[in-house]
Protein backbone atom coordinates (compact mmCIF):
# COMPACT_ATOMS: atom_id res chain seq x y z
CA UNK A 1 0.00 0.00 0.00
CA UNK A 2 1.57 3.28 -0.96
CA UNK A 3 2.34 5.78 2.26
CA UNK A 4 2.30 9.56 2.38
CA UNK A 5 3.45 11.79 4.87
CA UNK A 6 1.28 13.97 7.28
CA UNK A 7 2.61 17.43 7.61
CA UNK A 8 1.49 20.47 10.11
CA UNK A 9 0.56 23.81 9.24
CA UNK A 10 4.54 24.91 9.40
CA UNK A 11 5.24 22.01 6.91
CA UNK A 12 7.02 19.77 9.08
CA UNK A 13 6.64 15.77 9.18
CA UNK A 14 4.74 14.59 11.84
CA UNK A 15 3.90 11.48 10.56
CA UNK A 16 2.83 8.99 8.05
CA UNK A 17 -0.65 7.78 6.54
CA UNK A 18 -1.28 4.64 4.58
CA UNK A 19 -3.25 4.78 1.78
CA UNK A 20 -5.65 2.69 0.63
CA UNK A 21 -4.29 0.80 -2.39
CA UNK A 22 -8.00 0.53 -3.99
CA UNK A 23 -8.43 4.52 -4.96
CA UNK A 24 -4.68 5.42 -4.38
CA UNK A 25 -2.77 2.80 -6.17
CA UNK A 26 -4.78 1.58 -9.32
CA UNK A 27 -3.83 1.16 -12.47
CA UNK A 28 -3.99 4.43 -14.35
CA UNK A 29 -6.76 4.16 -17.18
CA UNK A 30 -5.92 7.05 -19.54
CA UNK A 31 -9.42 6.65 -21.75
CA UNK A 32 -11.41 6.73 -18.59
CA UNK A 33 -10.10 10.21 -17.59
CA UNK A 34 -10.64 11.51 -20.63
CA UNK A 35 -13.58 10.21 -21.39
CA UNK A 36 -14.74 11.80 -17.93
CA UNK A 37 -13.13 14.91 -18.59
CA UNK A 38 -15.32 15.47 -21.74
CA UNK A 39 -18.15 14.42 -20.19
CA UNK A 40 -17.53 17.39 -16.85
CA UNK A 41 -16.92 20.05 -19.89
CA UNK A 42 -19.74 19.10 -22.15
CA UNK A 43 -22.28 19.36 -18.93
CA UNK A 44 -20.83 22.70 -17.47
CA UNK A 45 -22.04 24.48 -21.16
CA UNK A 46 -24.88 26.35 -20.83
CA UNK A 47 -26.45 25.72 -24.23
CA UNK A 48 -28.00 29.37 -25.03
CA UNK A 49 -26.00 30.63 -28.11
CA UNK A 50 -28.58 30.97 -30.85
CA UNK A 51 -28.42 32.45 -34.43
CA UNK A 52 -32.13 33.65 -36.30
CA UNK A 53 -33.19 32.04 -38.76
CA UNK A 54 -34.20 33.48 -42.31
CA UNK A 55 -38.04 33.02 -40.69
CA UNK A 56 -36.52 35.75 -37.62
CA UNK A 57 -34.48 38.29 -39.67
CA UNK A 58 -36.04 41.30 -39.98
CA UNK A 59 -37.95 42.06 -43.34
CA UNK A 60 -38.11 40.07 -46.34
CA UNK A 61 -41.55 40.02 -46.92
CA UNK A 62 -42.14 41.09 -50.41
CA UNK A 63 -40.65 39.22 -53.50
CA UNK A 64 -37.80 41.17 -54.62
CA UNK A 65 -38.38 41.08 -57.98
CA UNK A 66 -40.41 39.46 -60.56
CA UNK A 67 -39.90 35.50 -61.24
CA UNK A 68 -39.27 35.82 -64.96
CA UNK A 69 -37.97 38.24 -67.09
CA UNK A 70 -35.22 40.13 -65.39
CA UNK A 71 -32.11 38.09 -66.35
CA UNK A 72 -31.41 37.55 -62.76
CA UNK A 73 -31.83 34.46 -60.23
CA UNK A 74 -34.87 33.76 -59.09
CA UNK A 75 -35.68 34.54 -55.76
CA UNK A 76 -38.62 34.94 -53.19
CA UNK A 77 -36.84 36.86 -50.33
CA UNK A 78 -33.99 39.32 -49.58
CA UNK A 79 -33.41 37.39 -46.16
CA UNK A 80 -32.30 34.57 -47.23
CA UNK A 81 -29.08 32.84 -46.12
CA UNK A 82 -27.17 33.24 -49.20
CA UNK A 83 -27.82 37.65 -48.92
CA UNK A 84 -26.44 40.01 -46.94
CA UNK A 85 -28.33 40.28 -43.56
CA UNK A 86 -30.45 37.60 -44.23
CA UNK A 87 -30.77 34.56 -42.14
CA UNK A 88 -28.30 32.20 -41.24
CA UNK A 89 -28.35 28.77 -42.16
CA UNK A 90 -27.89 25.71 -39.75
CA UNK A 91 -27.02 27.86 -36.78
CA UNK A 92 -27.12 27.11 -32.97
CA UNK A 93 -29.89 27.07 -31.06
CA UNK A 94 -30.79 26.91 -27.74
CA UNK A 95 -29.83 22.99 -26.51
CA UNK A 96 -28.12 20.73 -24.01
CA UNK A 97 -25.08 19.58 -24.43
CA UNK A 98 -25.64 17.55 -21.18
CA UNK A 99 -25.11 13.32 -21.41
CA UNK A 100 -24.08 10.51 -18.98
CA UNK A 101 -21.45 8.25 -18.71
CA UNK A 102 -21.47 4.76 -16.65
CA UNK A 103 -20.61 5.46 -13.22
CA UNK A 104 -17.90 2.56 -13.10
CA UNK A 105 -16.40 4.04 -15.23
CA UNK A 106 -16.36 8.11 -13.66
CA UNK A 107 -14.83 6.11 -10.41
CA UNK A 108 -12.38 4.43 -12.15
CA UNK A 109 -11.46 8.06 -13.61
CA UNK A 110 -11.22 9.45 -10.28
CA UNK A 111 -9.61 6.67 -8.61
CA UNK A 112 -7.17 7.01 -11.47
CA UNK A 113 -6.64 10.92 -10.90
CA UNK A 114 -5.79 10.23 -7.44
CA UNK A 115 -3.60 7.72 -8.06
CA UNK A 116 -1.62 9.92 -10.43
CA UNK A 117 -1.49 12.48 -7.78
CA UNK A 118 0.40 10.19 -5.38
CA UNK A 119 2.49 8.62 -7.97
CA UNK A 120 3.68 12.26 -8.72
CA UNK A 121 4.17 13.50 -4.90
CA UNK A 122 1.53 15.97 -5.66
CA UNK A 123 -0.82 14.48 -2.78
CA UNK A 124 -0.33 16.47 0.41
CA UNK A 125 -2.06 15.24 4.04
CA UNK A 126 -2.01 18.12 6.36
CA UNK A 127 -3.19 16.87 10.55
CA UNK A 128 -5.36 20.22 11.02
CA UNK A 129 -6.43 22.68 8.99
CA UNK A 130 -8.54 24.33 11.10
CA UNK A 131 -8.22 28.26 11.58
CA UNK A 132 -10.12 30.35 14.26
CA UNK A 133 -10.39 33.63 11.66
CA UNK A 134 -10.48 34.22 7.81
CA UNK A 135 -7.27 35.65 7.11
CA UNK A 136 -5.84 34.90 3.48
CA UNK A 137 -2.32 35.17 5.03
CA UNK A 138 -2.88 31.83 6.96
CA UNK A 139 -3.69 29.96 3.70
CA UNK A 140 -0.51 31.86 1.87
CA UNK A 141 1.57 30.72 4.52
CA UNK A 142 0.85 27.26 4.46
CA UNK A 143 1.18 26.93 0.69
CA UNK A 144 4.78 28.36 1.37
CA UNK A 145 5.75 26.11 4.12
CA UNK A 146 4.80 23.12 2.02
CA UNK A 147 6.52 24.97 -1.18
CA UNK A 148 3.33 25.11 -3.33
CA UNK A 149 3.43 27.40 -5.83
CA UNK A 150 1.52 26.04 -8.35
CA UNK A 151 -2.25 25.67 -8.62
CA UNK A 152 -4.16 23.67 -5.84
CA UNK A 153 -6.94 21.81 -4.79
CA UNK A 154 -8.11 21.81 -0.94
CA UNK A 155 -10.31 18.57 0.00
CA UNK A 156 -12.23 18.99 2.74
CA UNK A 157 -14.31 16.31 4.51
CA UNK A 158 -17.09 18.72 6.02
CA UNK A 159 -17.87 22.58 5.30
CA UNK A 160 -15.54 25.01 6.60
CA UNK A 161 -16.90 28.73 6.06
CA UNK A 162 -13.52 30.13 7.52
CA UNK A 163 -11.42 28.34 5.42
CA UNK A 164 -13.16 28.62 2.08
CA UNK A 165 -13.05 32.38 2.80
CA UNK A 166 -9.70 32.46 3.83
CA UNK A 167 -8.34 30.84 0.47
CA UNK A 168 -11.05 32.05 -2.12
CA UNK A 169 -9.14 35.40 -3.33
CA UNK A 170 -5.95 33.43 -3.83
CA UNK A 171 -5.60 32.91 -7.58
CA UNK A 172 -5.35 29.18 -8.55
CA UNK A 173 -6.81 28.30 -5.20
CA UNK A 174 -9.82 26.50 -4.79
CA UNK A 175 -11.27 24.49 -2.05
CA UNK A 176 -13.83 21.39 -2.42
CA UNK A 177 -15.50 19.31 -0.37
CA UNK A 178 -15.31 15.39 -0.71
CA UNK A 179 -18.52 14.65 -2.00
CA UNK A 180 -18.13 17.43 -4.54
CA UNK A 181 -14.48 16.40 -6.08
CA UNK A 182 -14.38 15.48 -10.16
CA UNK A 183 -11.35 14.30 -11.91
CA UNK A 184 -11.43 17.43 -14.08
CA UNK A 185 -10.48 19.22 -10.97
CA UNK A 186 -8.53 16.61 -9.27
CA UNK A 187 -6.42 16.96 -13.06
CA UNK A 188 -6.78 20.50 -13.76
CA UNK A 189 -5.04 22.08 -10.09
CA UNK A 190 -1.39 20.68 -9.75
CA UNK A 191 -1.79 20.10 -5.79
CA UNK A 192 -4.19 18.16 -4.05
CA UNK A 193 -3.72 19.14 -0.40
CA UNK A 194 -6.54 17.26 2.08
CA UNK A 195 -6.80 16.03 5.63
CA UNK A 196 -6.75 12.57 7.10
CA UNK A 197 -10.20 12.67 8.00
CA UNK A 198 -10.89 13.68 4.17
CA UNK A 199 -8.37 10.84 3.09
CA UNK A 200 -10.96 8.10 5.30
CA UNK A 201 -13.78 9.73 3.92
CA UNK A 202 -12.54 9.12 0.35
CA UNK A 203 -11.52 5.83 1.05
CA UNK A 204 -14.79 5.60 2.71
CA UNK A 205 -16.43 5.96 -0.78
CA UNK A 206 -14.52 4.79 -3.52
CA UNK A 207 -12.98 1.93 -1.88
Amino acid sequence: MPNVNIYDKGGKVVGELELNENVFAVDINESSMHAAVLNQLANKRQGTQSTKTRSEVRGGGRKPWRQKGTGRARTGSIRASHWVKGGIAHGPKPRSYKYAIPRKMKRIALKSALTSKVEDENLFVIDDLKYESIKTKQVVELLENLNVDTSVLIVLDNSDEILSKSARNIQGVKTALVNTINTYDILKYDKFITTREAVAKIEEVYA
